[in-house]
């Protein structure tokens, strides 16, 4: 880009735009640019996978057969490892959890190449087969250009935020043509607040990026329904035993995806040999589950539109599928192991999400539960509302976003003449899951790399302090054996009323307080005779060196402390005082606000 003021053509004009307007019409005028962006970014994307899987697989009966669940997978995992090695220094950054973690401890910075590294890598990935979907990677491109957008044009704290999320909505949006969900998934995951002034942007920018993805891609790379039944309350019952296996399958698929993730994080360090491992266990689970190839968007028609003998006519179970026991059996095996290939897909060093996964395993559920209740002869339920409805209940449960499962799968099918078994279902799986395990997938990816992302104002505010920018350093430090004429002496030189007793290996064995002393200091008699280590206590409580801050704020609650010493393997650093994280809460909170 050249120097800072080597400004091209649209930028000239964007810059001219921002010195004639308010900075309040300029943030919408931000949105709607960011949001083509992000939009033209998801339509490039999701075109360019429909293209290379239609290209691969248009003349796989006659050619590759077997060979094309086998290779194709492996092939766009290794080229994608290969790339992400190669170009980008094996630093990629994958999924949602990687943005919170932006928004919430680098102030919402995000790196310029991920603008186009998850369009290059994602596309490779799932074009080639793999197992997982395209909405995370269109989510991170289109957070990364609202974030490079604003340190561009220099955006302040909170407006870098919003617009990031733009970006995000905006993504979203043109994924689904769905501008409301896209609206509420950057509320309900990225943002930790929202406020009416921030609706305006995202409303504008989802609205930019569905118009825009509407105008440039068809149906037919969309994932769209037309409903076929209308909702009758008699099934409510059935709805809300839908919604409690949504919940309990919403653990199970977040519980086993981190398993595989973590089991195969542990088994080698080297990044091609757990490539090649992880690529052919995705071979093998897609050889033996066709269904599982892809993101699953065309099984989840063929489901809908009731035709599941279609998803296994080319797979080796192809002569027995017309059993229709045979086929559930099928279809439940499928959906189990739904979450072991996209995380196979993504440890292997894939890109991609589990947005797609979730819609794949709810739209299964959803036609299993339906094909029980039918068969059982207990009820007659539609198949296609059940199978769209536990679409729903998969995504609720998973991410913990009831309202953007609610209105995403409203906005997709045409209507909203599911809404009630939308809304039961997302708010029965979500309390389900939410009970079972309190955070969502990406909150615990997060927590098991150490960062304890929270939600609301204060847990974001004190998720951008950093404990060890807090700590003090000028107390005076005493040794076991210092004598109480030496502590008067140093009480004179400080304005501390705390003193660390630290031995000659920097170990902190405890502190002497001011009160402790008070007594002492006029009884000369006593200043050779008592030591620093027969009047020193224990602190309240220690703070680690890379603790987060929200752990640091609650030991201080707990304790009732002002001042807490800091350590780093049990050695000495210095103080941090609850005056001082205040203060810098207090900026932080300015700065939010100017």
């Amino acid at each position: 880009m050249g120097k800072q003021i080597g400004y091209r053509w649209y930028e000239k004009f964007i810059v001219q735009v921002q010195s004639k307007i308010s900075e309040k019409n300029f943030i919408i005028f931000s949105a709607v640019l960011v949001g083509l962006s992000s939009a033209l970014a998801a339509v490039v994307l999701k075109s360019l996978v429909f293209f290379i899987h239609n290209f691969l697989t248009s003349h796989y009966k006659e050619i590759f057969k077997v060979l094309f669940y086998i290779l194709f997978p492996i092939i766009g995992i290794l080229i994608t490892v290969w790339i992400e090695k190669r170009f980008f220094e094996g630093k990629f950054l994958r999924g949602t959890a990687n943005i919170l973690y932006s928004i919430l401890k680098r102030s919402g910075n995000i790196s310029s190449d991920q603008m186009y590294s998850h369009l290059i890598t994602s596309s490779i990935t799932v074009g080639f087969g793999g197992s997982v979907g395209l909405e995370s990677p269109i989510v991170s491109t289109g957070a990364a250009i609202g974030s490079n957008y604003s340190k561009k044009y220099r955006l302040s704290f909170k407006d870098r935020n919003l617009i990031l999320a733009s970006g995000a909505a905006a993504g979203i949006a043109a994924a689904f043509n769905a501008p409301i969900a896209g609206v509420l998934f950057a509320l309900e995951v990225l943002l930790a607040q929202a406020t009416i002034s921030a609706f305006i942007p995202l409303i504008i920018a989802a609205a930019s990026g569905a118009l825009l993805s509407k105008i440039l891609i068809g149906e037919d790379i969309l994932l769209f329904f037309q409903l076929k039944q209308p909702f009758i309350y008699q099934n409510v019952p059935f709805y809300i035993v839908l919604g409690i296996l949504a919940g309990l399958m919403s653990v199970y698929y977040s519980r086993s995806f981190l398993w595989v993730e973590k089991t195969m994080k542990a088994a080698s360090d080297n990044i091609y040999k757990k490539a090649i491992v992880g690529c052919f266990m995705l071979a093998f689970f897609i050889f033996v589950l066709p269904p599982l190839f892809g993101e699953g968007y065309e099984s989840i028609k063929q489901l809908a539109n009731l035709k599941p003998q279609k998803l296994f006519e080319h797979s080796s179970f192809s002569s027995i599928i017309s059993n229709k026991w045979i086929l559930i059996i099928l279809l439940f095996s499928t959906m189990m192991f739904k979450s072991f290939a996209a995380s196979i897909t993504l440890a292997s060093g894939g890109n991609g999400g589990n947005f797609a996964p979730s819609l794949f395993v709810g739209a299964y559920l959803g036609y299993l539960v339906a094909f029980i209740i039918n068969t059982s002869g207990i009820s007659s339920v539609p198949y296609s509302n059940f199978t769209l409805v536990g679409m729903a209940g998969i995504l609720s449960g998973i991410f913990h976003s009831p309202l953007t499962a609610i209105f995403l799968i409203a906005e997709i099918t045409g209507g909203y003449d599911l809404i009630i078994p939308l809304m039961l279902v997302s708010a029965i799986s979500f309390t389900v899951s939410k009970y079972l395990q309190p955070l969502n997938i990406d909150a615990i990816k997060l927590l098991a790399k150490g960062s304890f992302i929270t939600q609301g104002k204060d847990g974001q505010i004190l998720s951008n302090l950093r404990t060890y920018k807090l700590i003090e350093t000028d107390f005076l430090i005493l040794t076991p054996n210092c004598n109480l004429g030496k502590m008067v002496e140093l009480i004179t030189k400080t304005k501390r009323n705390i003193f660390p007793v630290v031995d000659d290996k920097g170990y902190l064995l405890g502190v002497v307080l001011l009160d402790n002393i008070r007594e002492l200091i006029f009884k000369s008699e006593m200043y050779a005779s008592v030591k620093a280590k027969e009047i020193m206590t224990n602190p309240p409580d220690t703070i680690e060196s890379q603790e987060e801050m929200e752990v640091v704020m609650q030991k201080f609650d707990d304790t009732g402390a002002w001042t807490l010493p800091v350590l780093e393997k049990n050695k000495y650093l210095g103080f941090i005082s609850k005056s001082s994280l205040l203060s810098q809460y207090r900026q932080i909170l300015k700065k939010e606000e100017e």
